[in-house]
């Protein structure tokens, strides 16, 4: 498992009985996690919290707020601030256990020793692109949701990249690549984070398990010659990381075989206990290079 253990401004304080305790700067959250099956016996840190979300028995659920917070506020890693904002789906804008992918990517620019160009696809409120770009390189982010997308632009002002190559593209990802293909465009590294089931803005339907070969498939059409890195993270229930490892072994490395593959698990460290939170899953190649 790789751990996202270099957080200042975050901290996974303590998790169990199906929630988790996090310190968003100074602002403590309680929020659900499907992941955290085990028992907690001490509740004296889970008393004093700023927000509660609370879980509908119906689906979805709502925040409790035991303080007055701003509308937002910002927390920072390695240089990089981000929007923080809790959403009516349990969200805050962000994903702090990403931050160890952010780590490889910068790292991989850093040390490439020419110009990488990087798409990414499923972006959210573009953690990875602000990663990317901090690290050097010019960054292509595409989103179904222009609503995110204009919260990823907010956190390129934040992190102070407005003046670096960053093209946010609202559009259903596959259709993107595929006009990409047509227009002979290439990249040197692509990152991805699709969810389960989604639909685009024109309504697309996506399917993890039906749409997630097909485009790795016409991914491997805008692959540059050197690609440098290809990073696939995801959140959905039931898919091993072995299972993109076999896809990206099957398509990329095969076709790219001076290179390597390897996938896991990402998790928080827990504080109050030791213990791991897991919470994804990635496969990823990457250039030897």
């Amino acid at each position: 498992m790789r751990i996202s253990n270099d957080w200042k401004d975050y901290e996974c304080i303590d998790a169990g009985n199906g929630e988790k305790l996090e310190r968003w700067g100074n602002v403590i959250l309680r929020r659900p996690d499907p992941q955290a099956m085990w028992y907690t016996e001490d509740y004296s840190k889970w008393k004093n919290v700023d927000g509660f979300y609370h879980r509908s028995k119906s689906g979805g659920g709502n925040w409790e707020f035991f303080s007055k917070l701003d509308e937002f506020w910002t927390i920072d890693y390695k240089g990089l601030t981000f929007k923080v904002s809790p959403t009516g789906f349990k969200h805050t804008g962000l994903f702090p256990e990403q931050a160890v992918n952010w780590d490889f990517m910068m790292d991989k620019i850093k040390n490439s020793n020419r110009k990488i160009k990087v798409l990414n696809l499923f972006s959210y409120t573009g953690g990875a692109t602000m990663a990317c770009s901090k690290a050097g390189a010019d960054v292509v982010q595409v989103d179904a949701s222009r609503g995110m997308t204009e919260w990823a632009k907010e956190n390129m002002i934040l992190s102070h990249l407005e003046n670096n190559s960053i093209r946010f593209i609202v559009d259903d990802c596959l259709k993107f690549v595929k006009r990409e293909a047509r227009r002979g465009n290439k990249y040197d590294a692509i990152v991805m984070d699709p969810p389960s089931y989604g639909r685009g803005p024109n309504k697309e339907v996506w399917k993890f398990e039906d749409n997630i070969y097909k485009l790795i498939e016409s991914c491997m059409e805008i692959l540059s010659d050197k690609p440098l890195f290809f990073l696939i993270n995801s959140y959905t229930t039931g898919v091993s990381a072995i299972v993109l490892e076999n896809i990206l072994k099957t398509t990329i490395l095969k076709k790219y075989p001076d290179g390597a593959v390897d996938s896991g698990d990402i998790g928080l460290p827990i504080t109050n206990n030791n213990l791991v939170l897991p919470c994804g899953i990635y496969g990823r190649y990457q250039s030897n290079d």
